[in-house]
């Protein structure tokens, strides 16, 4: 004969660390990390059955608050040891003072910040990167006053763009934690890849991508910058999050390549950046198509994936670059093609798409 028995739900035993661990099952919005590891989490209480959290968000979108809340209030309440519980959410105003902060007065100096992301990777987004840094440089030259250009490389576990430019010193140090990004054809930069041997793998977590965002942000004299271009790892992990939390982004241009796969993971790498705010600012197609010599255009990996992209996502295509040997080659010399020869297809194609991007930021 089976019996029943119901235990009183404060015999269950219940601390602080059961309750982190139960809120690490709370993702936030649009990514496969959860609130603790973020460090939303302010504080935890647990006395006599009632649980009380306590979350602070940095995020100026009003629905998060309420559905984090919620979010929170489901798994706790599936737990037998909680009679009661009190979730208060914190939104911190963002500051428009100057002085307010360290980070604020490191980066006053920077006019416009872009990133430059994809779905997935394999699709050129850092040869797009360096060269759309390179054409909105050369912009300048024409101008009364030129265009200052920095480019940030995210990519912590693949970071190419030292390569890219043919840039390996070391960054000089000022005083004890400043440093000055390198130079090379015009263009400041920062990157993983300065900093570390080049045959030593970035075996790193969550925690320590978002610091070396951080410190890229704060800790690097940017100087005076009109542009300053983030080249983002793919997908949207810790790298897009913290970036987004951490620079006041202007816009973001999406990178794919025809075909189907790349398109439908640009698609939903995209709407991360609808999420906290960041509007974006056009589709690039790469790879869309091998010239032959008699002009004749061969569309390898399909046809018109980032014109969908665009429409789907409501913002402009801002064009197309075509799969060119120059292009390659002057990747593994360290000289973009932008500046080895402005004249070739591809970069009349990488100095079009920097002419659109400068209009959408002086309008």
């Amino acid at each position: 004969m089976w019996s029943c028995v119901f235990f009183p739900k404060q015999l269950f035993k219940m601390d602080k660390e059961k309750l982190l661990e139960l809120l690490k099952s709370v993702t936030y919005p649009g990514f496969s990390r959860d609130i603790v590891s973020f460090g939303l989490v302010s504080e935890v209480n647990f006395k006599e059955g009632k649980a009380a959290v306590r979350l602070q968000l940095s995020s100026p979108d009003p629905k998060l608050p309420t559905l984090l809340k919620n979010k929170v209030e489901e798994v706790l309440g599936q737990d037998p040891g909680i009679s009661e519980i009190e979730v208060t959410v914190i939104v911190k105003a963002q500051s428009t003072d100057n002085q307010s902060s360290t980070e604020d007065s490191k980066i006053s100096g920077i006019d416009k910040i872009i990133a430059i992301a994809s779905g997935k990777g394999g699709v050129g987004k850092s040869t797009l990167a360096v060269n759309l840094a390179c054409a909105i440089s050369r912009h300048g030259e024409t101008r009364e006053k030129p265009l200052k250009v920095g480019l940030m490389d995210c990519d912590v576990y693949g970071p190419s763009v030292p390569l890219l430019l043919g840039s390996t010193e070391k960054p000089k140090l000022i005083g004890e934690n400043l440093l000055s990004p390198n130079e090379s054809f015009g263009v400041k930069l920062m990157s993983m890849g300065l900093l570390i041997d080049e045959e030593s793998p970035v075996v790193w977590r969550g925690p320590m991508v978002m610091k070396t965002i951080q410190q890229f942000a704060s800790n690097v004299e940017w100087g005076e910058l009109d542009f300053l271009l983030v080249d983002l790892p793919p997908g949207t992990g810790d790298a897009q999050l913290s970036l987004a939390q951490t620079l006041p982004l202007n816009g973001a241009v999406v990178v794919t390549t025809p075909q189907k796969a790349a398109v439908d993971v640009a698609r939903r790498g995209a709407r991360m950046f609808e999420k906290v705010n960041v509007p974006i600012l056009g589709v690039v197609e790469n790879m869309s198509y091998l010239e032959s010599d008699s002009g004749e255009k061969n569309f390898l990996f399909g046809k018109g994936g980032g014109k969908d992209t665009a429409q789907a996502l409501a913002t402009e295509f801002l064009g197309e670059v075509p799969l060119n040997q120059e292009v390659r080659e002057g990747g593994d010399h360290g000289i973009p093609v932008i500046s080895s020869n402005p004249e070739c297809n591809a970069s009349k194609a990488f100095y079009e798409i920097a002419s659109k991007i400068i209009e959408a930021m002086e309008k």
